[in-house]
């Protein structure tokens, strides 16, 4: 069980897959409890903001600051992208982590508060809903493939035989 346990979580925290390959991956895969399997993801998920957010600005300290280009760069995206940051900011955020898609997760959700310049304690809140309302919508999918009434045979080809 705890093997099981940490696929999930190391599917869970991937870049790639992310929730919405762990909590899958738990419960059709592994039988792991839903709503076990969902917590464990929802709190994985959404705690990989903090090494993704920090990392990035040290590096960005450390390293890319020194790159003229770059630095430039990064303002000009700062600068166009402050509008949008003001007026969508906290919200649109959360709503581009929440929809369980290809490059819209906590990953992509946190380099983006990092690029457009967003305070963490604001991004944080908001990669969180968005990892939970994500959750959600994919705890749901898969508790209906797992009853037999949706049925998606190349999300996981050949587990489900």
């Amino acid at each position: 069980m705890t093997r099981e346990i940490a696929l999930t979580l190391l599917m869970t925290v991937s870049p790639v897959f992310e929730l919405r390959g762990g909590i899958p991956l738990g419960i059709l895969y592994y039988g792991l409890d839903p709503l076990f399997t969902f917590f464990i993801a929802i709190i994985a998920n959404a705690l990989i903001f903090f090494p993704i957010f920090f990392a990035l600005r040290l590096f960005y300290e450390k390293v890319l600051s020194r790159i003229p280009l770059f630095n430039k760069y990064l303002d000009s995206v700062r600068k166009r992208g402050k509008p949008k940051v003001e007026k969508y900011g906290f919200w649109g955020l959360a709503l581009f982590v929440a929809i369980p898609l290809p490059i819209t997760g906590a990953y992509t959700g946190t380099i983006l508060a990092w690029l457009l310049g967003m305070d963490w304690r604001k991004a944080f809140p908001a990669v969180g809903l968005g990892v939970i309302v994500a959750g959600v919508i994919v705890l749901l999918i898969t508790r209906l493939i797992e009853l037999g009434i949706f049925s998606v045979p190349w999300i996981f080809p050949g587990w489900l035989n």
